[in-house]
C-alpha cells in the first residue's frame, strides 16, 4: 500500500475503524461520537490523503475494498497501541469517546448490571453506554451490540468469548402459596402445581427451556416473556416459577422449593465480534465487566435463604451457604 505521509492525518483511522466495523456511516457517528456527516468527511479526506479507495458504498453501508482490508489490519495494530500508551499516561482511559451497546439477559441486564454500569459511565464521562436487555439473541455480526452477554454461544461468526460466571436456579414460590397448597415433599409433587414459566414459542434458547428438565411434560399455565412479570406473578401467589435466586433473593417472601433435589445451573459468557473487540471503548466495557464478576463472589452461585420443606440445621444457623 502505497501511502502519502505528507498529508495523511493519524486521527482519520479512528473514523476508518469505525465505518470499517460498523459498515454504516451512522452507527460509526454513534460509536465515535460524531454526526453523520463529520463522519463522512472524515473517510472522504482519508481516501483523498492516501489516494486509494477504502469502501465501496452501497445502500446497504459500506463494504471495504482490498485496499480497506490491508489497512484494517494495520490501523486495528495501531489503535491497540494507541490504548496501551493512553494507559499507560493517564492510569485510566479518561479521554475514550463513542458508544458502546451492550446486550444482556434481563435477569443479568436488570438484576445486576444496570446498578453497577453506572461507574463506567461516571469514570467516562465522554463514553455513552446502550444497554438492551430484550429478550432475544442478538447478531453481532449486523452490530445490532458491541457487546453481548448470553447463555448460549454464537455457533458462527468470528468472536472472542469468555466464561463470565454460573449461576443457579430453583423452583420458588411465594410463602403464602405454600401454606394454603398441597404438600411438596418430592420432585413428583410439583406436577401437582401451577407454573409460571416463559412463553412456549418465544423462547429463543434452550438455556430458557427450564421445565422439562424439572419434571418431564411440565408445562407452564401462566406464561410470560418477562422475568420481571415472572417473579411478580410468583410474589402475588399464582403457583411455583424457577427462578435464578440472585434474581428471587431480592423478593424475601420467596422460598425456594426442594433445593437440595431440584436446581438447575446455567453460565454467563461474554462475546464480541473480533474485529471491535479491541477498540478502546469495547476492550475497556469488557474489562469492566470481567471486573466486576471478579468482585461478585457467590453472588450468583449461594443457595437460598429460605426453603420449603425448612433446612432445619441451615435456618437455626441463619446460613444456608454450601
Amino acid at each position: 500500500m502505497n501511502i502519502k505521509m505528507s498529508a495523511f492525518n493519524w486521527n482519520d483511522l479512528r473514523f476508518f475503524l469505525a465505518v470499517a466495523r460498523s459498515r454504516t456511516i451512522s452507527l460509526a457517528g454513534r460509536r465515535t461520537g460524531s454526526d453523520h456527516a463529520t463522519v463522512s468527511r472524515r473517510i472522504t479526506a482519508l481516501e483523498a490523503a492516501l489516494g486509494l479507495k477504502l469502501f465501496e458504498r452501497n445502500p446497504r453501508g459500506y463494504n471495504m475494498t482490498q485496499h480497506g482490508e490491508a489497512l484494517l489490519e494495520m490501523a486495528s495494530a495501531i489503535e491497540a497501541e494507541a490504548v496501551k500508551i493512553d494507559e499507560t499516561a493517564s492510569g485510566q482511559q479518561h479521554g475514550l469517546t463513542g458508544a458502546v451497546r451492550i446486550s444482556a439477559p434481563e435477569g443479568f441486564g436488570n438484576f445486576f448490571l444496570a446498578s453497577r454500569i453506572g461507574e463506567l459511565a461516571t469514570a467516562h464521562p465522554q463514553l455513552s453506554l446502550e444497554m438492551i436487555t430484550i429478550q432475544q439473541i442478538v447478531a453481532l455480526s449486523r452490530r445490532e451490540a458491541d457487546i453481548a452477554i448470553t447463555m448460549a454461544l454464537p455457533q458462527t461468526g468470528n468472536i472472542v468469548q469468555e466464561h463470565l460466571t454460573d449461576y443457579r436456579l430453583f423452583v420458588y414460590a411465594s410463602a403464602d402459596y405454600l401454606a394454603g397448597a398441597r404438600p411438596i415433599r418430592t420432585r413428583d409433587d410439583l406436577g401437582d402445581h401451577p407454573f409460571i414459566g416463559y412463553v412456549d414459542d418465544l423462547i429463543f434458547t434452550r438455556a430458557l427451556n427450564y421445565l422439562p428438565e424439572i419434571k418431564p411434560h411440565l408445562r407452564a399455565r401462566l406464561q410470560n416473556s418477562s422475568l420481571q412479570a415472572q417473579l411478580s406473578a410468583t410474589i402475588s401467589g399464582f403457583g411455583l416459577c424457577v427462578l435464578p435466586d440472585y434474581v428471587a433473593r431480592n423478593a424475601p417472601e420467596l422460598v425456594a422449593v426442594l433445593p437440595d433435589e431440584v436446581s438447575l445451573m446455567r453460565s454467563y459468557w461474554m462475546v464480541a465480534d473480533a474485529d471491535v473487540a479491541e477498540s478502546g471503548p469495547v476492550r475497556l466495557t469488557r474489562r469492566f465487566v470481567r471486573s466486576l464478576l471478579a468482585e461478585a463472589d457467590d453472588f450468583f452461585t449461594r443457595w437460598p435463604n429460605s426453603t420449603y420443606p425448612p433446612n432445619t440445621l441451615a435456618e437455626s444457623s441463619g446460613c444456608a451457604s454450601r
